[in-house]
C-alpha cells in the first residue's frame, strides 16, 4: 500500500510541478501587463523593458547551468567522502555541465557572427 501512494506522489509532483510554475509565470505575466495597461489608462509613461539579446542569455543560462552543475558534483564529492556509491550520483552532474558548456559556446558563437 505505502509503494502506491509513494508512485502515486511521484507521478504528482512530477506533473504538478511544472503545471505550477507554468501558472505562476502566467500570472505574473498578466499582473505586469495589467498594470501596464492601467498606467497608460491614466496617462502615465512606461518605458518599455527590452528584452535580452539572444548572446546575453546564451551566456547567462551557461552561467547557471554551469554554477549548479559544479555546486550539484561538489555536494555529492564530499557525500562521497562517507558513502563512495555518491560518486555515480555526482557523474549526473556532467549533463548540465555539458549544457552550461554549450551554451557558453553558443553565446561565444553569436558574438562573433555578429562582429563577422
Amino acid at each position: 500500500m505505502s509503494d502506491n501512494v509513494i508512485g502515486l506522489a511521484a507521478v504528482i509532483m512530477i506533473f504538478g510541478i511544472p503545471m505550477a510554475a507554468m501558472y505562476t509565470f502566467y500570472r505574473v505575466r498578466k499582473l505586469r501587463t495589467d498594470e501596464r495597461l492601467a498606467a497608460l489608462a491614466r496617462g502615465l509613461e512606461v518605458p518599455m523593458q527590452p528584452e535580452l539579446p539572444e548572446g546575453a542569455r546564451s551566456r547567462r543560462f551557461g552561467i547557471l547551468l554551469t554554477a549548479g552543475a559544479i555546486g550539484y558534483m561538489a555536494t555529492f564529492a564530499l557525500i562521497a567522502r562517507v558513502e563512495p556509491d555518491a560518486w555515480m550520483a555526482a557523474a549526473f552532474g556532467i549533463i548540465p555541465l555539458a549544457l552550461g558548456l554549450g551554451f557558453f559556446v553558443d553565446s561565444a558563437l553569436i558574438r562573433r557572427d555578429l562582429h563577422a
